[in-house]
């Protein structure tokens, strides 16, 4: 497998900019997620990663070897669309092995390869099946083993599970990041769903307008979002946003409402005004608390509850443990385990 390397890639349709001047380094064997809202350039990227899109400036290299005008074929990579793209008139057996005939291989090796990736994506029993007979699911699992069998140096999915219903998402989910561990390949994976890609990443790519916003591992992009956009963007639910104003070791919101500053909070000056970022699942109720939360609407999730509601004039959210929520109306006392302060022109975080 091969580490993959982009040097101020960029590429433009007409006069729109598309991805502006990307700079990064995937290990090898890592699982990359690139995220972000539809249109902000990830399937773009992943495409002149794949060689399916020409870079307009910049370069790509596999291994240390500069891939950024060769062909698909040349690159060795293996691409899994969110069409399964399987031919209907073949067998699973036949789809898996398409490849491998089209490139002359003997059939004492095609047959071994195909055995094993069968086994490996669990659908010895539907190679005698055409793609008619299968479920979503079992699709998807096919189109996988595709990729799979050619043994490329990287594999690379568009958001694959987009077709599927949740319950299968969770289980083909599975079965990605099995395959990526079984197999120690280096695979690229596209996909808005922010749940997909804290689950699956190694490494966490954060796309917007094209630009990188951030890169990490998938927790310390939570933990530490490097601006507002990141930290929206990422974790469910969505971060609180405040206008505040640092007074002291407290942060006063709108309202007169003061927040004392956690411990590792960054040391900003008192009197600048400030966009205080709140998860959901940094609070909770103390009678304590010095952060008044009137409660609007209750989710009950089973083993946990989103409340909706306001705090001052501001929307809030907050997350609990346990089955049973707050009644609406109710005023809830919060205590502030962990915030994050934002620079309210720019939107970086304040370190």
């Amino acid at each position: 497998m091969v580490e993959i390397r982009l040097r101020a890639v960029s590429k433009r349709f007409g006069d729109t900019v598309v991805l502006d001047g990307i700079d990064a380094c995937f290990p090898d064997r890592s699982f990359v997620v690139l995220v972000g809202k539809s249109g902000c350039g990830k399937s773009t990227l992943l495409r002149c990663i794949a060689g399916l899109e020409e870079v307009t400036e910049g370069g790509i290299e596999f291994g240390g070897r500069d891939v950024t005008r060769l062909a698909p074929r040349d690159r060795d990579v293996a691409m899994v669309f969110q069409s399964y793209a399987l031919y209907p008139h073949m067998t699973v057996r036949r789809n898996l092995a398409f490849g491998l005939e089209l490139r002359k291989e003997k059939r004492a090796v095609i047959d071994a390869r195909v055995a094993e990736v069968a086994k490996l994506l669990e659908i010895e029993h539907l190679l005698d099946r055409h793609p008619r007979a299968l479920s979503g699911g079992q699709r998807q699992r096919v189109a996988m083993g595709r990729a799979i069998v050619r043994r490329p140096a990287v594999f690379m999915f568009d958001e694959p599970l987009s077709n599927l219903d949740p319950t299968l998402r969770n289980t083909v989910r599975v079965d990605i990041r099995r395959m990526h561990d079984d197999l120690g390949a280096t695979t690229i994976y596209v996909t808005h769903d922010q749940v997909e890609a804290m689950t699956l990443a190694d490494v966490l790519v954060v796309l917007d307008r094209g630009v990188v916003q951030q890169i990490g591992a998938p927790i310390d992009v939570y933990r530490n979002p490097a601006n507002r956009f990141v930290a929206g963007f990422v974790g469910s639910p969505a971060m609180n946003f405040l206008d505040g104003r640092v007074v002291d070791s407290t942060v006063e919101l709108a309202g007169g409402v003061r927040v004392p500053l956690p411990e590792g909070t960054p040391a900003v000056a008192a009197g600048k005004t400030v966009v205080v970022g709140i998860r959901p699942h940094d609070v909770r109720r103390d009678p304590d608390g010095t952060v008044a939360f009137v409660v609007e609407l209750v989710e009950t999730l089973g083993s946990h509850v989103h409340v909706h509601g306001r705090v001052g004039d501001a929307v809030f959210v907050a997350a609990f443990e346990g089955h049973t929520g707050p009644k609406r109306g109710e005023t809830l006392s919060l205590v502030v385990d962990r915030l994050h302060l934002f620079d309210p022109e720019t939107g970086v975080a304040l370190r």
